[in-house]
């Protein structure tokens, strides 16, 4: 009777993930760690006790957030405790450590909201919870805990390009048409409602991953709708590819009709009010649907007005104009149904990363400044009397 009265009690500490999370995309996880105690000395035979045990996140591409959640799933982490000091065992062997398999992208923070580190390579290391040190001379060999504390694991996805854009834009739709990822399409607003990740393959062989991200609303920026769930998996990508239906958007009754050009500026907007950096990073505009009659029409006149944008900018109501306008890099009309212009828009992407490397990947020299450098070892050497 007592055992199964404290099965129960024990089966009620667990929390089950409700229905509806089961198979929902995690993107954080808040977790309590404790370090292991350090073991307790022998002052008679100055007898050292074993250091607590560690808990450390590790990187590993393949892992993900709902594999720690169905493993621990009172999300309470204990590394194992330091074995004590005794006669037979002078020094106590050391507690066992933990390690946290996560996926690339994860930011580590504190309770305090202070960031401990943050994984963005196979195999690399964050000790989120210490162990404490074992018994000996300097603590009077007793044993001390180990660090105790609530952390968040918080993904953000690592690709080259994210997908910026309305609901109903047609970004799964583009992300079908132009990778091999299968996402789910359908005409109701909010029908991505985790992040998709594709991959585009070259005849080549180049690849290049794209992320399929919730789609905005007015207010993202304050956390309104998906607000910052969306808008934190931005940050991480090398390219920004916005979506824009040339019929515009208006997410219900009480929100006014945008039209397409208003749709991109919003867009802009938003971006701009979550953090400016982010219109730092290269931008190519989409606009989608062009297998609609008369859009051709209205896809000149919004390209037109992006390339003369300090003209129109006053024509923009004021709520939802940015002080600052992303510059587009290209501007390409597509139909994602009907696949038009799809590979056009696949070399685009291809160029303007190719150059984003060049500007930011140090490890890529010029090769006249690489050959002037080398000059020395390939020129060629004649025979030496030795």
């Amino acid at each position: 009777m007592v055992f199964l009265s404290r099965t129960w009690f024990a089966a009620k500490e667990i929390k089950i993930p409700r229905k509806y999370l089961r198979n929902k995309f995690i993107d954080t996880v808040r977790l309590h760690v404790k370090g292991g105690t350090g073991g307790t000395g022998l002052p008679k035979f100055g007898g050292l006790g074993g250091q607590g045990g560690c808990i450390y996140c590790v990187g590993n591409e393949k892992a993900d957030l709902r594999s720690i959640v169905s493993k621990y799933r009172a999300k309470t982490i204990t590394a194992g405790h330091g074995e004590d000091s005794r006669k037979t065992k002078i020094v106590g062997n050391p507690g066992a450590d933990v390690k946290l398999e996560v996926p690339l992208g994860v930011t580590i923070y504190g309770e305090d909201g202070r960031v401990l580190g943050s994984i963005d390579k196979e195999e690399e290391t964050v000790i989120v919870a210490r162990g404490g040190p074992g018994g000996n001379k300097e603590n009077s060999f007793l044993g001390h805990f180990g660090q105790v504390h609530h952390i968040r694991l918080d993904l953000k996805l690592i690709a080259d390009i994210g997908l910026v854009g309305f609901p109903n834009a047609g970004k799964s739709s583009l992300l079908k048409a132009i990778s091999r990822a299968k996402p789910k399409i359908a005409s109701y607003p909010f029908t991505t409602i985790k992040p998709n990740k594709g991959t585009i393959q070259y005849e080549d062989l180049r690849q290049i991953t794209i992320a399929d991200l919730p789609g905005l609303i007015e207010g993202a920026h304050i956390n309104v709708g998906l607000g910052h769930k969306f808008l934190k998996h931005v940050e991480r990508t090398k390219l920004l590819l916005f979506i824009a239906d040339i019929e515009g958007f208006r997410l219900s009754p009480k929100y006014p009709k945008r039209n397409c050009l208003e749709t991109i500026m919003l867009l802009n907007k938003e971006l701009e009010l979550y953090d400016e950096e982010l219109l730092d990073k290269p931008a190519i505009l989409a606009v989608n649907k062009l297998d609609i009659e008369g859009s051709q029409e209205t896809f000149e006149s919004v390209k037109h007005s992006l390339k003369n944008i300090n003209e129109v900018i006053q024509t923009i109501p004021e709520e939802i104009r940015p002080d600052r306008v992303i510059k587009f890099e290209d501007i390409i009309g597509i139909s994602a149904l009907k696949g038009t212009c799809i590979n056009e828009l696949k070399m685009a992407l291809r160029k303007r990363l190719d150059q984003f490397a060049e500007e930011n990947d140090p490890n890529i020299v010029e090769p006249s400044k690489l050959l002037k450098k080398h000059r020395a070892i390939i020129r060629e050497r004649g025979p030496q009397v030795t």
